[in-house]
C-alpha cells in the first residue's frame, strides 16, 4: 500500500472518532460530502470569535481583517486550480449555483431560438435542470451525449453532436453516481474546434484529481467546498475573464454595483459583479483551511492510495453472490455503485447503518442515468483519504451476512 500515515490523517477528523449503534463510524459517503478536519473547524470558529464583520465596506479593524482573510482564499483557489488571476474566481453557494449562473447569464446573453445546448447522459440534476429552464425560455434545444453500458461517454456520438448550432457544452468531469472519469481535455479540444464553449462540473473531481484550468483551456468550471473537506454553502465558479466580462449579472443587490440611481445602475467589475449581497464569509475562510489541508498531503500518494482502496473494494465486492457493480469504466475515482439482486437499495443502506457504515442509496440525483441503466437506484460507497482497507473488510463482511441471511 501507499506510504501515507493514514492513522495520523484520521486523527485530524473529530467526527470519525464516534460510534454509531455502538460500532465505530465507517464513513463511505464521501461523494455526497466529505468530512472536515479540525483545522477547518478551527478556522470557522476563529473567524466568528476574532474577526466577525462584513467585508469590503467597513473602515474598522475587524472589517479589514475579515476582508483580507476572505480575499486570501480567492488567491488560494486561483493557485489551486491554476487560474490566470484571482478575479476569475467567483464565490457562490455551491456547484449548483455556479452552473445556474452560467446557464442564466450566458443563456440570456447569447442563446437564441434553435441554438443547441449539449450535456451528457450521466449528469447530476444540477447540470440538467438549469439548462432545461433556460432552454425553454430561449427556445433552445437540449441534446444528450449517450454513454455505453459500462458508463463511458461515446466519443463518436459526441463528435457527431458537435454541430455549429451547439453554443455550449456542459459536462461532468467525474460522474457522482458511477465514478467515471471523463476524458475532459479531449472533450474540451473537440468542443473548441467547433467554436463551442465548455463548462465543467468538477464537483467530484477537485478532491481527487490534479486541476489546471489553463492547461485544460476550459471556459467555465464549477465545484463545491464541501466535497473537498470544506464547509457546506460555499462553491466556486471559475470563468475566463473575457467571458465573465461579457456576461450580465445573475443577481442584483449590494456589492455587485458601482453606482446606483433610480434611472440607471452601473455594475461592478469581476468577480464582484456576480457576488451580490453579503457572502458566506466565515465558511469561505474555512474553505481556505480545507485547501491548505489538501495541499499538505502528497497529491500523487493520495491519488494512488484512493485508487488502491477502489481496487481493493471492487475485488471483494465482485466475489459476493447476487451483487452487480454498476459502472465499469476504465478510468474511475474511488466510487463504487452496485445493486444486489432482489434487494431494495434503501433496505441495504439501513442495515449497513445499523453496523455503523454510512453509504448512499437511491438515484444520486441522476434519474436520467438510472433510467438509461434500467435501474431505480444503486448503493454507492465512496472512499476518501481517511478510509482504510480494514473498514472495507468490515463493510464486505456486513454485506456478506446480509446476503446470506436473506437468501
Amino acid at each position: 500500500m501507499t506510504t501515507l500515515n493514514i492513522d495520523s490523517i484520521r486523527e485530524l477528523f473529530p467526527i470519525l472518532q464516534q460510534k454509531i449503534y455502538n460500532n465505530p463510524l465507517i464513513y463511505f459517503d464521501n461523494a455526497a460530502t466529505s468530512q472536515k478536519p479540525l483545522s477547518v473547524l478551527q478556522a470557522l470558529e476563529q473567524y466568528y470569535t476574532t474577526s466577525n464583520a462584513n467585508i469590503h465596506r467597513g473602515a474598522h479593524t475587524l472589517a479589514d481583517r475579515a476582508t483580507q482573510s476572505f480575499e486570501e482564499v480567492r488567491k488560494k483557489v486561483q493557485t489551486f486550480i491554476g487560474a490566470e488571476e484571482p478575479e476569475e474566481i467567483i464565490f457562490t453557494k455551491g456547484t449548483t449555483e455556479s452552473i445556474n449562473i452560467v446557464a442564466q447569464s450566458f443563456g440570456k446573453k447569447f442563446l437564441k431560438q434553435g441554438d443547441e445546448i449539449l450535456i451528457s447522459c450521466m449528469e447530476h440534476h444540477s447540470n440538467i435542470v438549469p439548462w432545461q429552464i433556460i432552454g425553454e425560455e430561449k427556445q433552445s434545444v437540449l441534446k444528450i451525449i449517450p454513454i455505453t453500458d459500462s458508463g463511458e461517454i461515446i466519443m463518436e456520438a459526441l463528435e457527431n453532436l458537435l454541430t455549429e448550432q451547439v453554443k455550449i457544452l456542459s459536462i461532468t468531469w467525474v460522474s457522482n453516481a458511477l465514478g467515471t472519469i471523463n476524458p475532459i481535455k479531449k472533450i474540451i479540444e473537440l468542443a473548441h474546434k467547433n467554436n463551442t464553449l465548455v463548462l465543467i462540473d468538477a464537483a467530484q473531481a477537485v478532491a481527487h484529481l490534479e486541476v489546471d484550468v489553463k492547461e485544460l483551456d476550459v471556459d467555465f468550471m464549477a465545484f463545491s467546498s464541501h466535497k473537498m473537506y470544506g464547509p457546506t454553502g460555499v462553491g466556486v465558479l471559475y470563468g475566463k475573464r473575457k467571458l465573465l466580462e461579457q456576461l450580465p449579472p445573475y443577481q442584483g443587490g449590494g456589492e455587485m454595483i458601482q453606482k446606483v440611481t433610480f434611472e440607471r445602475t452601473t455594475y461592478n467589475h469581476i468577480p464582484y459583479k456576480f457576488e451580490a449581497g453579503t457572502p458566506n464569509i466565515g465558511d469561505v475562510i474555512a474553505f481556505g483551511a480545507a485547501i491548505d489541508f489538501i495541499e499538505s498531503i502528497d497529491k500523487t500518494k493520495k491519488k494512488k492510495y484512493e485508487q488502491e482502496l477502489l481496487h481493493y473494494a471492487t475485488t471483494l465486492l465482485q466475489s459476493l453472490p447476487y451483487l452487480k457493480i454498476i459502472g465499469q469504466a476504465k478510468h474511475k475515482t474511488s466510487v463504487i455503485s452496485f445493486v444486489i439482486e432482489n434487494y431494495d437499495t434503501l433496505d441495504i443502506g439501513l442495515l449497513l447503518d445499523s453496523k455503523g457504515i454510512a453509504v448512499r442509496t437511491g438515484h444520486h440525483c441522476t434519474q436520467p442515468l438510472m433510467h438509461r441503466l434500467s435501474l431505480d437506484g444503486t448503493i454507492r460507497a465512496s472512499f476518501s483519504i481517511y478510509n482504510t482497507t480494514q473498514e472495507i473488510d468490515i463493510f464486505i463482511d456486513a454485506l456478506h451476512k446480509i446476503i446470506k441471511k436473506k437468501k
